[in-house]
């Protein structure tokens, strides 16, 4: 039997799948602070419970998108499979590797989960400032869908490491990725991104299987309200201006990581 808190969490669950519906991006930053702060799962657990979250929502988002050909699967490969390889050897070895107790000084020490927090709110400010700051235009004016293999495949395995050492997609370093060295549109991008993100989060899941007691009942209904979300942020991205929406989310994660970075420190 679950407490207050689970169904608060899972009412919260909605926004994840709305955002990914949305703009294709922020789950994770959703579902690690809802499933740490809110259900009080611990970090560690609360990132390997996001990859399936959010993962299992962005592939419904995929198979929507691939039907609306808004996904580029030449980019998925170049990009996603460096990135997938990367999440599932940080989740399944570099990360067990880590000391329960990391040392920063003779008097200083500060636990694994409290690291994983605090790296995880500096890449949610890093994130923000892609979010608010104005796209640039110039790469857009093309049609032209650049596809050079060794720049993606450099920053597939770049966001992959990321990705699985806090237990985010990477939707929100993706698209900007995307967008700005691919040239993909905005839609297709987010199409683009919701495939590599389901990919990459379910592979490194299966990294986590041996490592962690699984609460499935948690997940799956997780899952499932994130899901319906995921719906309702579909309808809704027809009604907003894409760059009114970043900016509205941009501002909503910079506020996030700073609460998560204060609440970790102080």
């Amino acid at each position: 039997m679950h407490d207050i808190h689970f169904y608060i969490g899972l009412i919260l669950a909605l926004f994840i799948g709305v955002t990914l519906g949305l703009v294709g991006s922020g789950g994770s930053i959703l579902t690690v602070p809802i499933l740490v702060y809110v259900v009080g799962i611990d970090p560690l657990i609360a990132t390997a419970y996001s990859l399936f979250i959010v993962g299992s929502t962005s592939a419904v988002g995929s198979i929507r998108n691939t039907f609306d050909k808004n996904v580029n699967f030449k980019i998925v490969l170049l990009f996603g499979i460096p990135s997938l390889l990367a999440v599932f050897f940080t989740r399944s070895q570099l990360l067990p590797l880590l000391p329960d107790a990391i040392t920063l000084s003779n008097n200083v020490s500060i636990s694994k989960s409290k690291l994983i927090m605090i790296v995880f709110s500096i890449v949610m400010f890093a994130a923000s400032s892609k979010m608010i700051k104005k796209p640039r235009q110039k790469n857009l004016a093309s049609n032209q869908i650049v596809t050079s293999a060794t720049p993606l495949i450099t920053q597939g395995l770049l966001i992959g490491t990321v990705s699985g050492l806090v237990g985010a997609g990477g939707g929100f370093l993706i698209i900007p990725v995307l967008v700005f060295f691919a040239n993909l549109p905005m839609k297709q991008a987010i199409g683009t991104s919701l495939t590599i993100i389901a990919i990459q989060c379910l592979i490194g899941f299966t990294g986590d299987l041996s490592q962690h007691t699984i609460d499935w009942t948690l997940v799956l209904s997780f899952s499932a309200v994130s899901i319906g979300g995921l719906f309702i942020g579909n309808r809704l991205s027809k009604r907003i201006i894409d760059g009114n929406l970043r900016k509205i989310f941009g501002w909503f994660i910079l506020v996030m990581s700073l609460y998560i970075m204060f609440k970790e420190l102080f």
